[in-house]
């Protein structure tokens, strides 16, 4: 059946009835001259920041001693244009919503973003020294692993603990916006979320990783591997005398060196911590500390099976293991 284009005619109705809720309602868009961040601007970024993380393994091919310099230079080059950019962005909007200000021309963003840009960009070295040991990590923590190459090409858990550990620097900059927009995007091609706030150690590994939740003020130490579906989240988030919720403060877990983590296991609490060489079993709920070099498992379940085959073929059973 062909469109009636006379329907078309209410569109422009529509459209006014759209636009009067911009009025109505304006904590949900963003009119004017001020530009915020562009998720695009940021997606290159990520991708060109792995590009200069693992050279040879992403985009570009055939890449040498000979041509290292050059390929390197030139995304250097294009991430301190982006991210002086995107990060001038970031600033300009977060000193308007702080000072009440409509898109302040008289501050040098620009030349700011310019500058956090290099301080970060300067980081990379370092970055890539902590992120061979997560390699490793991972490498030593799965026996189905047969090389460092195959955890570079295929492990989501290196994928996000990369991410991370370049938008974790940007936070500590007090980059607005941008890092958090970084570990979302590892967040909807890995289903691992972590905040850019937290702090990790070096040597992680998150092994099959769907499903992980990092929160802000957790703190892991080194050597830590956590399995798929781990949440080291918040027991509770404290109000002031107003009801509103206390920004900031202390609400997730710290987790010390040497700690395993199985899958599905939820550690609560800005002031739990799992001790030094610990283990935190399967599907364990853990609101309280524990001291260096536990265990914690969930006591077996009872299962029930029962024999659902016609009468007739044989004696229906029930049983338990």
């Amino acid at each position: 059946m062909a469109s009636d284009f006379r329907r078309k005619e209410e569109l422009p109705e529509l459209t006014d009835r759209i636009v009067e809720t911009y009025n109505e309602i304006g904590t949900i868009n963003h009119l004017g001259h001020c530009p915020l961040p562009k998720q695009c601007e940021v997606i290159a970024a990520v991708e060109a920041l792995q590009d200069v993380i693992f050279p040879g393994y992403r985009r570009r091919e055939k890449l040498h001693m000979g041509n290292i310099t050059y390929h390197v230079g030139g995304l250097i080059e294009e991430l301190h244009d982006r991210l002086t950019e995107q990060i001038a962005r970031a600033l300009r909007h977060e000193h308007m919503v702080e000072s009440g200000v409509k898109c302040e021309k008289e501050i040098d963003y620009e030349a700011e973003g310019q500058k956090v840009a290099i301080a970060f960009l300067n980081r990379i070295p370092d970055l890539r020294k902590v992120l061979a040991t997560d390699v490793q990590a991972a490498y030593d923590g799965d026996p189905a692993c047969k090389n460092l190459d195959e955890v570079i090409f295929c492990y989501p858990g290196l994928e996000a603990i990369t991410i991370y550990r370049l938008a974790h620097e940007l936070y500590k900059m007090k980059v607005p916006f941008i890092p958090r927009m970084m570990t979302e995007i590892a967040h909807v091609q890995t289903g691992i979320d972590i905040h850019p706030g937290c702090t990790i150690g070096n040597h992680f590994f998150i092994d099959h990783g769907t499903g992980v939740v990092i929160g802000q003020t957790c703190e892991i130490g080194n050597h830590v591997k956590l399995y798929q579906g781990v949440t080291l989240g918040a027991l509770s988030f404290d109000t002031d005398t107003d009801g509103n919720l206390v920004r900031g403060a202390k609400r997730h877990p710290t987790i010390e060196d040497n700690v395993v983590v199985y899958a599905n296991a939820t550690v609560l609490g800005g002031r739990t911590i799992v001790g030094k060489h610990s283990v935190v079993g399967s599907n364990v709920w853990l609101t309280k500390s524990i001291e260096p070099h536990t265990t914690v498992i969930l006591k077996k379940p009872e299962l029930r099976m029962r024999d659902d085959r016609p009468d007739g073929l044989e004696p229906a059973t029930s049983y338990q293991i």
